[in-house]
């Protein structure tokens, strides 16, 4: 018997309808749209404006049109992981309101929070799943609604974040395709630098921490940048490395969608012309845990059986790694 290994195949994703564009940011913040797409690559990004949808009001549209792609029924999914870090509620987890919603009754799920590296952590763990024999179905979501943690007075995160979310269905594989390898890490220590302030154990939510805007993102963007630059780009090299694959060997780039420079000094250390490198952060923004399935969405077309691919994320924590994974199916 060969080895089973973990193969995405099927992808899907969702974006709300309304726009927030550099124009819109100009007449809330002192910004202008030339200084956004400069030092992000950003010229628009999608919101949830109703105040009574959270992200699992996303999930569904995107997890529904995964199984009719797939042609299953939310009864065969045996898993649903979802990376977030707005989840609906602080419990039950998002994943236990998606299986509701969607009728995954003979599913079990839980949330992953690993910021923005979230969707890359739960892919390595559902293919664990998969590849233990135990699991045939197997959803990851990855999806934020960040304008709900977001401050539209501060410039430094208001012009960077956007909502969306995407899913994958990861199946069994015994033809060496799917999940091959990953390097993940985490360091504590980033923590410092981009985080919620208020709202966990460590400082509850009070009328002091709401009227001091403590339940939006904070971000020290230099350093988060220059942590992210040399995170996701060693990582990104040294899986290449040490599966022996070359620029040549590597048929796409899928960067985490939070700045353009950070992903052309990831594809820049791995030897990649812009052509094999998903960008998508011009009409996206960077969606969190949204970024990597919905490039995988918008390219699905463009993958063939076989390809090798490389996912790579950073994120607050600080959290980073890569992915190796050989694509599955033709469209």
């Amino acid at each position: 018997m060969n080895k089973i290994t973990a193969a995405i195949t099927c992808v899907n994703g969702y974006v709300p309808e309304d726009l927030l564009t550099n124009k819109d940011l100009e007449k809330m913040v002192d910004t202008t749209d030339e200084w956004i797409l400069t030092r992000t690559g950003i010229r628009e990004r999608h919101i949830l404006k109703d105040p009574n949808l959270a992200t699992s009001d996303m999930a569904v549209p995107a997890v529904n049109g995964l199984l009719q792609k797939r042609g299953i029924t939310a009864e065969e999914i045996d898993l649903i992981i979802f990376a977030t870090v707005t989840p609906d509620l602080i419990f039950p987890s998002s994943a236990c309101i998606l299986a509701d919603k969607i009728g995954a009754k003979n599913a079990f799920g839980y949330d992953l929070a690993a910021a923005c590296s979230g969707f890359l952590f739960a892919l390595e763990t559902g293919a664990k799943f998969v590849e233990s024999g135990r699991y045939q179905k197997v959803v990851v979501v990855g999806g934020d609604k960040m304008s709900s943690i977001i401050d539209y007075t501060d410039r430094n995160t208001c012009i960077i974040f956007g909502d969306g979310l995407g899913c994958v269905l990861l199946e069994p594989n015994e033809e060496g395709l799917g999940v091959i390898d990953s390097i993940l890490k985490v360091d504590g220590h980033g923590r410092h630098f981009l985080h919620q302030k208020a709202g966990g154990s460590l400082k509850p939510p009070t009328r002091a921490t709401v009227d001091a805007r403590e339940h939006y993102v904070y971000q020290d963007g230099k350093t988060v940048f220059k942590y992210a630059v040399s995170g996701m780009a060693d990582v990104s090299a040294q899986i290449m490395e040490r599966n022996s694959l070359t620029a040549d060997d590597v048929a796409w780039l899928v960067p985490h969608q939070a700045n353009l420079r950070i992903i052309d000094a990831t594809a820049e250390r791995m030897g990649l012309p812009r052509e094999k490198v998903m960008i998508n952060i011009d009409h996206f923004g960077n969606t969190t845990n949204g970024t990597l399935p919905l490039c995988l969405w918008e390219w699905e077309k463009q993958l063939k059986k076989g390809d090798n691919i490389i996912l790579s994320a950073f994120g607050g924590g600080f959290t980073w790694g890569a992915i190796y994974l050989k694509w599955a199916y033709n469209s």
